[in-house]
């Protein structure tokens, strides 16, 4: 069975693409179990928990995934 994104938003305005994801490269940052992982799909970036590979992936557009690496580069989200 492919995964794919679900259709139902609860936000107005929501305009994501339902993509499959079953062939998509995923992207470890470590080797550890239960890390994120990203792909790059259709033009959007997916991000999914590695431990859980087939819980729901979070879809990005390009600006706001440019928008989360700036902050989280400055520290905006860290919590020490």
């Amino acid at each position: 069975m492919a995964e794919s994104t679900t259709t139902q938003h609860a936000f107005t305005g929501w305009h994501k693409p339902d993509l499959d994801l079953s062939g998509a490269d995923w992207r470890s940052g470590s080797q550890g179990a239960g890390d994120v992982q990203i792909a790059f799909v259709e033009g959007f970036i997916a991000m999914r928990n590695g431990g859980r590979p087939e819980a729901p992936s979070l879809i990005f557009t390009p600006a706001e995934w440019r928008a989360f690496v700036v902050n989280a580069r400055e520290g905006e989200f860290d919590l020490t």
